[in-house]
């Protein structure tokens, strides 16, 4: 079997502290990526001094991608990171989440043709967030006193426990892997989706209707989101209509992505 190579995709807004954690798991990680992308959807200059200049110091290929801030604009940015990924698998993942040390090697090992990948999440009390970001605490420590919530979802077991299924429930882009030909065929996100929420959805809908299974993990490529306050959802009810669209018309290809149709 010939050896596949892997990108991942980092995206981030105004949050560096927790970017440069995310790399630095990454580097310790058991298999590392052939690159590292981070897609910033606006940060300012403060942030993008942090990540720029801790990018320059990793040994990894790293790539970063920044557009101007006009509001939640993360599907045009991660088309961004997406062109610009050479390998043939791309995982992504979102940057208040902290990958587990395998977490690159599992997503290698779970890959399948005709799949795209989804892993799961647990949630860091966000309390403690700044503690951990500033090395006073640890992931083993929060979990053992109750400070980590979703347990079972922390845990790196034995063996994943797999399922494959067309569900919309739970479709979420913070951990994540796909083929980069199937992102391709879809055009990737679509860029219609401006304001929090259903651009990831939208995009697993169109995986769907390309023919793909949605393969769910529990188990293995683990993260640890770190819990935050929610972001502004003022454009989340006109993304539902966009989603239910997609979902009604069973289209592949969105015309406002990679590609401009």
């Amino acid at each position: 079997m010939k050896k596949l190579f892997v990108d991942l995709i980092i995206s981030t807004y105004n949050n560096a502290s927790s970017v440069k954690q995310i790399i630095s798991l990454i580097e310790e990680g058991s298999v590392l990526p052939s690159s590292i992308h981070v897609t910033d959807d606006g940060s300012n200059s403060e942030n993008r001094k942090i990540i720029e200049n801790h990018l320059n110091r990793i040994e990894i290929p790293s790539f970063y991608h920044w557009h101007i801030d006009r509001g939640f604009r993360k599907s045009k940015i991660l088309n961004q990171g997406i062109l610009n990924c050479k390998s043939e698998y791309i995982v992504f993942l979102d940057g208040d989440c902290l990958p587990h040390k395998h977490f690159i090697s599992d997503h290698l090992k779970l890959a399948e043709e005709g799949c795209f990948i989804q892993g799961r999440r647990c949630f860091v009390r966000e309390s403690e967030v700044p503690n951990l970001l500033n090395n006073k605490t640890t992931l083993r420590r929060l979990i053992l006193s109750g400070k980590v919530s979703g347990l079972l979802k922390s845990i790196r077991l034995p063996r994943p426990v797999v399922r494959k299924n067309n569900s919309m429930y739970g479709l979420l882009g913070c951990n994540l892997a796909v083929w980069k030909k199937d992102l391709l065929l879809v055009n990737g996100f679509d860029e219609d989706y401006e304001g929090w929420g259903r651009e990831d959805s939208d995009l697993g809908s169109r995986l769907y209707n390309l023919g793909l299974q949605r393969k769910i993990v529990y188990g293995r490529a683990v993260v640890y989101h770190l819990n935050h306050p929610e972001n502004n959802r003022d454009n989340l009810q006109e993304n539902n209509r966009k989603l239910n669209e997609t979902i009604k018309s069973g289209k592949i290809r969105c015309a406002n992505g990679i590609v401009k149709e």
